[in-house]
């Protein structure tokens, strides 16, 4: 018997192999820099930093008295606003007793791949922790194929292709996780895929959770549609406050499953481990997220303006990598980018540059650029892909991100706004620039210091 760990023996089925979430190291990491004192331009994290509403805010003040235990479920009341939000938001069927309250949507995904039978379909790229969540319950993953060529679009020929040679390998294909607008590329799921998807997954019998916890953050080129509206029968649907209101901390999510006897009986399921596991999500923040929820115009209102930001922001930051020749793939949501540099595929070699990941860190070492390598979204190595995201940069301090939604409030125009006070994304840009510039030339840049910008 190895005593190397003795007494603590782990378990063989959960860990091996895994990591902590990549996000979250990159996030602990560029703020461990900073403390340091070394500058960098933090496009690795996707949390948005827009300020907390004051109405929001102060219903959580007003609340911070409520200690009891709430209901597995959620508070009845919470669930009811939530239900109506989502049948007037979203149109999707959503009844109060088909609701379920969690900490965070991250935490219901994890109890519904425990609860349900079947394997993992997961669309390439896919955010970084739907894949470890399956290996921790012991869900085999089946990859649907997409590349950077076709900008990775989710094809249904391509999910027929997986689900297909996962039987012919004695596989169980049960579950489709959608995520739309999708982390990592900010590609959105169009009304016509949606509407042929359902259909195949209602002759094959498939269950989908779609994650729609971007649903409210469009840039206005495609608009939004969830999947439970062509396919209600089949899906479940997980959301929460983190994106839209910058609540990510609070963590309070949703899941909405099916109006039949089936949504009822997978719900009980997720409800028992909730039991058994977390109890119930925080009292004064459920009873905060009335406030969020209940379609108050001045938070809408709100919403809108921090989506407007986010848009433009993002899109922004698009063209200009374009314009410097990145092949990137148009978001239509979201606040992410999903770069490939392919292209340079020789010089990068030559600089002993093989993989995302040497890539990623050769940008942070050299340019002072956190970005994560797209590998730990499912993409192959050697495709050279980066996830990037807008929502940190000039938002480092909430006095900087409270700034930028000032100005939005007096009426700068988009174009000054972007141009004259987002100092470090435009700066952010210019190391792009410099980069492609050394590939172009084959030329290791000289390691020149970077201004440091204030925090």
């Amino acid at each position: 018997m190895s005593r190397r760990f003795f007494p603590f023996r782990f378990s063989p089925a959960g860990l091996r192999g895994l990591e902590p979430s990549a996000t979250l190291v990159i996030n602990e990491r560029v703020n461990e820099m900073w403390r340091e004192g070394q500058w960098v331009y933090h496009l690795g994290f996707g949390e948005s930093r827009f300020p907390v509403h004051p109405k929001i805010a102060q219903a959580l003040r007003d609340n911070a008295y409520q200690h009891q235990y709430l209901p597995s479920l959620g508070a009845r009341e919470l669930r009811e606003k939530i239900a109506t939000f989502y049948e007037e938001r979203f149109n999707i069927p959503a009844m109060p007793e088909h609701i379920i309250v969690g900490p965070g949507s991250k935490a219901l995904i994890y109890a519904l791949l425990l609860a349900l039978d079947g394997e993992l379909m997961l669309p390439t790229p896919s955010w970084v922790s739907y894949q470890p969540q399956a290996h921790l319950v012991g869900k085999r993953v089946n990859w649907i194929p997409a590349s950077a060529e076709d900008g990775w679009e989710l094809r249904l020929s391509a999910i027929e292709q997986a689900v297909d040679e996962a039987r012919n390998a004695w596989g169980n294909p049960g579950i489709v996780l959608l995520n739309s607008p999708n982390n990592p590329t900010g590609r959105m799921l169009s009304m016509h895929f949606l509407e042929d998807f359902a259909q195949y997954a209602r002759e094959q019998g498939l269950v989908v959770l779609s994650d729609e916890i971007y649903g409210l953050v469009e840039h206005g080129r495609v608009k939004h549609r969830s999947v439970a509206r062509y396919y209600p029968e089949g899906t479940v649907v997980l959301g929460g406050l983190s994106k839209h209101l910058s609540l990510g901390g609070w963590r309070l999510g949703v899941a909405i499953f099916p109006p039949n006897r089936a949504g009822a009986e997978v719900l009980r399921a997720v409800r028992t481990i909730a039991s058994e596991t977390w109890s119930a999500t925080t009292a004064p923040v459920q009873f905060a997220a009335l406030m969020a929820y209940g379609m108050d115009p001045d938070v809408w209102e709100y919403i809108q303006l921090c989506t407007h930001l986010h848009a433009i922001r993002t899109q922004y930051l698009w063209k200009q990598l374009a314009e410097i020749g990145i092949r990137v793939p148009q978001p239509d949501g979201a606040f992410y980018l999903f770069p490939d540099f392919a292209r340079w595929r020789e010089p990068l070699a030559r600089m002993g540059i093989r993989t995302d990941t040497q890539l990623a860190m050769f940008l942070l070492d050299k340019f002072q650029l956190a970005t994560l390598p797209g590998s730990v979204f499912g993409a192959p190595p050697d495709a050279l892909s980066l996830r990037l995201s807008s929502s940190y940069l000039d938002m480092e301090t909430m006095d900087q991100a409270q700034a930028i939604v000032d100005k939005a409030v007096e009426g700068v125009a988009d174009d000054i706004l972007l141009r004259e006070f987002h100092p470090n994304m435009n700066a952010a840009i210019e190391q792009f620039r410099r980069f492609v510039a050394m590939l172009e030339t084959d030329k290791v840049p000289d390691p020149s210091p970077v201004p440091v910008l204030a925090l």
